[in-house]
């Protein structure tokens, strides 16, 4: 039964391909339902415009599933949190949209949520919790960042990608191979068949905590030319061997970065987040890297590493605690620094 104190958050996230929507009761997650769009595999990555289109015919279904699941009512709604950015700017539009219209039928506030942060977040979803400070090393398709995280809402990026992010680098690579989009989770698949020195990739040499891909992209590219020309089944014939060694440089790259930070910082609570966050080859090094530096690591469950309505609701639950609401005619932003 919810009394009037509880603050109960319906959340939406349709910030790229995934439509979400979550109910969170005082910092409990009780429903998180996503509808994925399956017409991009066609495609070999996200279109736009249909993108969009999708989002605008799963939304309501997904907010419905949501109510029913958690067991609560459109009257039972606190406040509305939605992601504002950074994304695709014809998604955001449609979850932001929903998310005003709903606010003001139901006469609640809305919140806003940056879409990077919400993906720290998810670790304050589910026991154990990182304690303060600690650092959170966010990968995902479209971003590669080590984020200081001092509380709830704040956050300092301290190192970033300058060029591309690690999951476009797996996706890309799993183009290359000939796997279907998406690329990332294949590769994962068929690396923990294959050694991952079998062949070597070149580990771009970046000052500070920055990061880049595109050069090991390139350096892929080369190898996968040149080695066909020699044997024009050299993929089908070393894909498990290929997909673990491109796998093995990313996740080396990443935790060479991770530990630098924690080197700097001090800080060993140490978590990671994101789509990529999903890849068992990055999880056990991770896991490896702890017992060996003396980190205590936070992974989140696998529902909650993609992009997902229940970080947003967590998310939108401690700028609630806050007050940091909302005007019901602020932007979306596609593009939004995490430090802004």
């Amino acid at each position: 039964m919810q009394t009037k104190a509880d603050i109960c958050i319906l959340a939406i996230e349709s910030s790229c391909d995934d439509t979400s929507a979550a109910i969170c009761v005082n910092g409990k997650v009780l429903a998180n339902i996503s509808a994925d769009q399956k017409i991009h595999s066609e495609y070999g990555g996200v279109v736009p415009e249909l993108a969009s289109r999708a989002h605008t015919a799963n939304i309501v279904p997904v907010v419905d599933q949501a109510l029913k699941s958690s067991g609560k009512s459109l009257e039972d709604i606190s406040a509305i949190s939605f992601t504002r950015g950074p994304g695709l700017m014809g998604s955001l539009l449609v979850g932001a949209g929903f998310a005003k219209g709903m606010s003001q039928a139901l006469n609640v506030p809305i919140i806003d949520v940056h879409h990077m942060k919400a993906h720290v977040m998810a670790h304050f979803i589910e026991e154990p919790k990182p304690k303060f400070p600690f650092l959170c090393l966010t990968v995902s398709g479209g971003h590669t960042q080590i984020v200081q995280v001092n509380d709830y809402n704040e956050m300092e990026v301290l190192g970033t990608t300058l060029d591309d992010a690690a999951g476009e680098a797996f996706d890309k690579t799993a183009k290359m191979l000939g796997l279907p989009y998406p690329g990332g989770p294949l590769i994962d698949q068929y690396a923990k068949d294959g050694n991952p020195k079998a062949f070597s990739f070149n580990e771009p040499n970046i000052a500070e905590l920055n990061f880049s891909f595109s050069g090991l992209k390139t350096s892929v590219l080369y190898f996968l030319r040149d080695q066909g020309k020699l044997n024009p089944n050299f993929i089908q014939e070393n894909l498990n061997d290929i997909c673990a060694s491109v796998q093995n440089t990313i996740v080396k790259i990443l935790l060479k970065k991770l530990k630098k930070a924690s080197d700097l910082t001090g800080i060993k609570e140490i978590a990671i987040a994101g789509g990529v966050s999903a890849n068992k080859g990055l999880r056990n090094t991770l896991q490896e890297f702890a017992e060996k530096e003396n980190w205590k690591v936070y992974i989140p469950d696998f529902q909650y590493c993609t992009d997902n309505a229940g970080m947003v609701a967590v998310s939108g639950y401690y700028k609630y605690l806050k007050g940091e609401f909302a005007a019901i005619d602020i932007p979306i932003l596609a593009r939004w620094p995490m430090n802004e």
